[in-house]
């Protein structure tokens, strides 16, 4: 048996790649906090704990910019973010709204704006409101949009289930942790300067092995 060295291809242009790329994402995270998280039941809310705290993490390794969004809290009605996300947001700035869709807060809208990206990962709770109204607006007009789904969960299975087919209906293209890593890392040559916290996120939450 004869192994063959390996001949990665050229790296893709961002602008020019199918795939998502730490140059052409933005990731929206919105609404993780007590009430949304303690009244979710559609998922391990520990698991949804520790992976949209990865999916900062992520974010944060690959230098894609991160748009938090919170509801209800400026006006005392509801809770902050829970604190090891919130931690990840140090030095960000975060949107307070006071509308459900994240979409229709001018702010939180003009911030995904101005990133000039197209392709938006988005993660929040619950499924059938907060994750599902932005993206179908996003979808509207014209964004890419990827629901991060082991991040996410609903009131209930079904109403959950209906907000994912809604959304995979419109084009939503759904995505996980273990895949958005992979595909924001690509290549451990040519990117050699992230895979020691590529291989740290995912061998903490228990995707693989570290890689050396």
């Amino acid at each position: 048996m004869a192994l063959i060295k390996p001949k990665s291809m050229a790296p893709r242009k961002p602008a020019d790649d199918n795939l998502l790329d730490p140059g052409n994402t933005v990731v929206a995270i919105i609404d993780y906090q007590p009430t949304q998280l303690l009244t979710e039941e559609t998922a391990n809310t520990a698991k949804i704990m520790r992976n949209v705290v990865d999916l900062a993490k992520l974010a944060k390794l690959y230098n894609i910019p991160i748009v938090a969004s919170t509801v209800n809290v400026t006006s005392g009605a509801n809770e902050p973010t829970f604190p090891a996300l919130r931690q990840e947001f140090d030095g960000m700035d975060v949107y307070d709204r006071m509308t459900i869709n994240a979409w229709e807060d001018q702010n939180f809208y003009d911030a995904v704006h101005k990133t000039g990206r197209k392709k938006l990962v988005i993660a929040a709770l619950w499924t059938e409101a907060c994750l599902s109204f932005p993206t179908l607006d996003a979808l509207n007009e014209g964004y890419e949009v990827y629901p991060v789904l082991d991040c996410v969960g609903g009131s209930s299975k079904d109403a959950s289930d209906a907000a994912i087919k809604r959304m995979e209906t419109k084009g939503a293209q759904m995505t996980s942790i273990p895949q958005l890593a992979c595909e924001w890392q690509r290549n451990y040559d040519t990117n050699k300067a992230t895979v020691p916290g590529f291989s740290e996120i995912l061998s903490n939450a228990g995707s693989f092995l570290k890689v050396k």
